[in-house]
């Protein structure tokens, strides 16, 4: 059985919500009797066995539990392992015996924030405990949850020196330009990948990326798929046969039958002035010369995984102009809302924008076009992006 019970002289100080888990109803009363007497604002529960109070804390927000420790279902450090089970950010407050001198100090070692011998409790000492323990509690899940943030940049700085390695150009004049965006500010990094390297025969490959899914899972899938291109291309492979090789790769490392990723692999020669394109599930580049930018025709090919052995990918060369540039990206770019129209911005609504933003510097341009669409999506599409933007000039 509980008793909610309020009290407090004024209504903007901080309101406590107290569990009381008591099985003795003098002892209960006692307790109840003192928190008035403290002066604070408060809201009283009061539950008489273990099983209450797990039912208390599943749909009540509690602040500080009150707890003693020789309750019928539950006695000693078992009852608070199970409480700071139940509740690990409350605050965690034993009442004793005045029989159990070392009680009070084998509770705090086993989680409470503090402990009060009954019989010696006056409203004075319940108010500072009970008002220092709740700011124990609540400094403690603040540090934990800087620790969190903490580590997950650590974690998403990891996993992006992973899936967005510095390109290897040697001596390419093409001006590579890369940036990746997680769909919010606090997510991990998604399974967005992208690479650039210019190979033995001198041409420069790129591939960019996208696996199914969000989170550790897809980003550590996704850095394994651009590594094992880099070290594929690097050792020779190209076209059907590295794509081929890449999907074995993810056959291997993916956590479920379901997962697969899509791929735009291009081989670019300036010599010959040509782009070898593959597409494995993934939706054309687009290319911009002194007349504008269009997304470009190129034959279709299976995403990695979905039907594994297959091997469709066909080829596409496309000629390129003198100067000019490619951009790949990932449907990120693509997907958000265009403004207040309901629809998504599409390849239309992308390249309007392209069309419309300075191109002097690549860099400053990609930027300028991922802030268009987000300002455009107004965070209601939340997925992570990357985009590759090749440009040269051979005049």
């Amino acid at each position: 059985m509980t008793l909610p019970t309020q009290s407090g002289p004024a209504a903007d100080e901080q309101l406590y919500r107290v569990l009381l888990v008591e099985d003795d109803e003098a002892d209960a009363i006692l307790v109840e009797e003192l928190l008035l007497d403290t002066g604070l604002r408060f809201e009283l529960t009061v539950g008489t066995t273990l099983a209450q109070a797990r039912a208390t804390l599943a749909t009540t927000p509690i602040d500080c539990i009150l707890l003693d420790l020789n309750l019928p279902d539950a006695a000693g450090t078992a009852a608070i392992t199970a409480v700071r089970e139940l509740a690990p950010h409350n605050a965690v407050v034993v009442l004793t015996g005045l029989a159990e001198a070392q009680a009070g100090a084998e509770a705090m070692a086993a989680g409470a924030q503090d402990y009060l011998v009954k019989g010696k409790v006056e409203p004075d000492l319940l108010r500072r405990t009970l008002r220092y323990a709740v700011y124990r509690s609540r400094t403690e899940r603040t540090a934990m949850e800087a620790q969190t943030i903490r580590l997950r940049a650590e974690e998403n700085a990891r996993l992006e020196r992973g899936l967005l390695p510095p390109p290897i150009l040697g001596t390419s004049t093409v001006k590579v330009t890369s940036r990746y965006l997680p769909g919010t500010a606090m997510a991990l990094l998604g399974g967005d990948f992208l690479d650039v390297v210019v190979g033995d025969d001198g041409l420069l490959h790129a591939v960019v990326g996208d696996v199914s899914g969000h989170g550790r899972d897809a980003a550590a899938l996704g850095v394994l798929l651009r590594a094992a291109w880099r070290a594929l291309v690097l050792g020779g492979h190209r076209g059907e046969d590295l794509l081929h090789l890449m999907e074995r790769v993810l056959v291997a490392e993916r956590g479920s039958e379901s997962q697969f990723a899509t791929a735009t692999l291009l081989t670019l020669d300036q010599q010959r002035g040509t782009a070898i394109v593959h597409l494995a599930g993934h939706h054309e580049p687009l290319l911009a010369t002194a007349a504008g930018t269009r997304e470009v025709a190129v034959a279709h090919g299976m995403a990695l995984g979905i039907l594994p052995g297959l091997r469709n990918w066909p080829s596409t060369t496309l000629p390129l102009p003198e100067a000019g540039a490619l951009t790949i990206y990932t449907d990120g770019l693509t997907e958000g809302h265009n403004g207040t129209t309901g629809d998504r911005l599409g390849v239309d609504g992308l390249l309007a924008l392209i069309n419309t933003t300075p191109t002097a510097d690549p860099g400053t341009h990609v930027d300028l076009l991922i802030k268009q669409a987000q300002d455009l999506n107004a965070g209601r599409h939340t997925d992570d992006l990357a985009v590759l933007h090749l440009r040269w000039d051979r005049h």
